[in-house]
C-alpha cells in the first residue's frame, strides 16, 4: 500500500513542538524521505478525532519519549512539494507550538536519526525545514511572555 499522504487531494494537518529546556530547543533529524537528514521539530499528523494538543502530545511521545507542557501556538507553516510535472506530491499545514520540557531524555523512534538541544540563535546554522528558525523565535517569544 502506498503512502496516503503522497499526491493528496487535500492538505494534511500536522502539529509540531518547539520543546525548550534550559533555554535550548530540541531539533531532530529525519531518518526518512522526503525530509531525509533535514533538521526539524518533533511532530506529525493529526488523526481523525484528535485535537491538535492530543496529536502533539502523542507525536512527541512516539518520536522522542519526552513529556512536555504545551504553552502556546507559535505559528504555522505550509509545506507543499511538487513533482517535475508540477503536481502536488505533498501538502501539509503544520501548526507549531511553544512547549516546555517536563521530563525524560530523548529516545528516538525509527523516524528520527539524531537530536540536538541548541540555542535558538543556532538553528539557522542547521539544514532545516523552511521557516524553522522563525518558528523557534516565535516559540521562544511566546514562552518568555507566558
Amino acid at each position: 500500500m502506498g503512502d496516503p499522504r503522497a499526491y493528496p487531494d487535500r492538505p494534511h494537518l500536522a502539529a509540531s513542538a518547539a520543546i525548550f529546556r534550559d533555554g535550548k530547543v530540541l531539533l531532530v533529524r529525519r531518518a526518512r524521505k522526503p525530509a531525509l537528514d533535514i533538521w526539524t521539530l518533533p511532530g506529525g499528523g493529526v488523526e481523525a478525532g484528535e485535537t491538535l494538543h492530543e496529536a502533539l502530545l502523542r507525536e512527541v511521545t512516539e518520536e522522542t519519549g519526552l513529556a512536555i507542557d504545551i504553552v502556546a501556538l507559535a505559528g504555522h507553516r505550509e509545506m507543499i512539494a511538487r513533482d517535475a510535472d508540477g503536481r502536488v506530491t505533498r501538502h501539509f499545514v503544520i501548526m507549531a507550538f511553544a512547549t516546555r520540557w517536563r521530563g525524560g531524555e530523548p529516545v528516538l523512534n525509527e523516524e528520527l536519526s539524531d537530536f540536538r538541544w541548541v540555542c535558538p540563535d543556532e538553528v539557522a546554522g542547521f539544514q532545516t525545514t523552511e521557516g524553522l528558525a522563525e518558528i523557534v523565535d516565535a516559540a521562544f517569544t511566546a514562552l518568555t511572555a507566558a
